[in-house]
């Protein structure tokens, strides 16, 4: 059995989902409050003096603090079914599509949030590894519970979620930097649509 690995925003999407969901998901009022209160955090990351991967924690703060999941994951379910499926890549979700078919184990690992991928994966019937928010007494309470699902916490999430060594082959896809250390784990790696000079993949990371 292979493994196959994909990134989502950027690699199987067209744009940034993240920002997408936040701004469908979060009542006018709450974003003009939390608007006023992050501001400085945004300006920093449009400057490029803050990264992504802690940008994205803040916003969903403000985004998802002691909201009903109960409500959010309504409304997640309809933005999966409405918007998403406007914004897929089609060779992306074919090279999913092929991996499925040779019955490839295959996981999304993502930055973004599994409020809503959650529902997109039960759809394409794939494994999930991404930002999770946490939830006490039916609320979020705004915080993640392992991080953002970045950069080298994509590695770990993965080498958790699975025995490298146990599948013949390992394919990753990802579009950006925060996506490297998941593609050092693959024999087959893929970026922009584009094969990267293979290595010894996942036999390194053991």
């Amino acid at each position: 059995m292979n493994l196959a690995l994909f990134d989502f925003d950027g690699t199987i999407t067209t744009e940034d989902t993240f920002t997408a969901f936040l701004f469908y998901a979060t009542p006018k009022r709450r974003l003009a409050i939390g608007f006023a209160l992050v501001w400085p955090v945004i300006l920093l990351y449009k400057l490029g003096l803050l990264p992504a991967r802690k940008t994205r924690p803040v916003l969903a703060y403000v985004a998802f603090w002691h909201r009903r999941e109960a409500d959010v994951d309504l409304i997640a379910k309809r933005f999966a079914d409405e918007y998403l499926t406007t914004v897929l890549r089609p060779d992306s979700m074919e090279m999913l599509a092929e991996h499925k078919a040779n019955s490839d184990d295959v996981y999304l690992v993502s930055a973004t949030l599994n409020i809503y991928l959650q529902h997109f994966c039960q759809k394409q019937g794939i494994k999930l590894l991404c930002s999770t928010m946490e939830v006490k007494n039916g609320r979020f309470t705004g915080r993640y519970v392992k991080g953002d699902c970045s950069c080298e916490n994509k590695a770990i999430a993965v080498k958790d979620a699975v025995d490298l060594s146990s599948y013949s082959m390992v394919f990753a896809y990802g579009d950006t930097d925060e996506d490297l250390p998941m593609l050092d784990l693959a024999d087959k790696k893929v970026m922009c649509g584009k094969p990267l000079a293979t290595g010894s993949g996942k036999s390194s990371s053991n």
